[in-house]
């Protein structure tokens, strides 16, 4: 069976405050000679797989590359070494409420969301009651999603995202946010979620949640893999790592 995610020798590159533009020249220059000042590499020499069905925990401190490799293995950042294979399509828990516009309403919202993530125009009509639903959000479907709280719109969007079919998650940080009662309706979801097979890549500093959800870990720290095993052997290198 192959790989859900396959990650070889990845390096992406960074200028301070924003990413690097690489012009014709630097193209076919080796990595060295790409450098410039203010340059840094976020992740480099990173390789690793993910199973079918596998959980897996990412942690490290922060500004340690963790939620960078999310947005590579969504396709959202694209490596400046090595490769990042995705082998079916991922629910990204990430960045929740990014691409939502302002100015249509929830309803609408829902509609344009779901669409965009490759669900059927029948399909989000079937499942429309029960996104709105987990989202808490009935009697507010027509109102204009600038017009909702923060935590309206963090409801919203997880509902939608959770709601695809996607056999591979990304997550991060997402359960950080929200008030215990909509924590509570993320946890039990995303438990059906990996009964159903699915596959986790999980970014968080709460280790509570980590053991929760998660039976391997990847340590990150200075842009390299440090530690790739039993998630509690990860935690203990970790933990160990910042008593130093």
């Amino acid at each position: 069976m192959a790989a859900a995610i396959e990650v070889r020798e990845l390096g992406v590159r960074f200028r301070r405050n924003r990413r690097g533009r690489r012009n014709f020249k630097d193209i076919f220059a080796d990595a060295t000679r790409r450098s410039r000042p203010g340059e840094f590499w976020a992740l480099r020499n990173v390789s690793f797989e993910v199973q079918p069905g596998e959980s897996i925990g990412v942690v490290g401190r922060n500004g340690q590359g963790k939620s960078t490799l999310l947005r590579l293995v969504a396709g959202v950042l694209l490596p400046d070494e090595g490769s990042v294979t995705v082998n079916g399509g991922v629910a990204p828990l990430i960045e929740l409420t990014g691409g939502f516009h302002n100015d249509l309403s929830v309803r609408e919202n829902v509609r344009m969301m779901a669409g965009l993530h490759g669900m059927s125009r029948a399909e989000i009509a079937r499942r429309y009651d029960g996104i709105i639903e987990f989202a808490e959000l009935e009697g507010f479907e027509e109102t204009p999603y600038k017009h909702l709280s923060s935590g309206m719109k963090v409801r919203l969007a997880f509902s939608v995202v959770s709601q695809l079919d996607e056999p591979i998650l990304l997550v991060d940080e997402v359960l950080a946010v929200g008030d215990k009662g909509f924590k509570d309706k993320c946890y039990r979801r995303i438990d059906e979620l990996l009964a159903e097979g699915r596959t986790m890549f999980f970014v968080s500093h709460n280790e509570r949640d980590l053991r929760r959800f998660c039976t391997r870990g990847l340590y990150l720290n200075r842009g390299g893999l440090v530690l790739d095993g039993p998630l509690e052997d990860v935690l203990d290198r970790y933990n160990a790592d910042l008593e130093v």
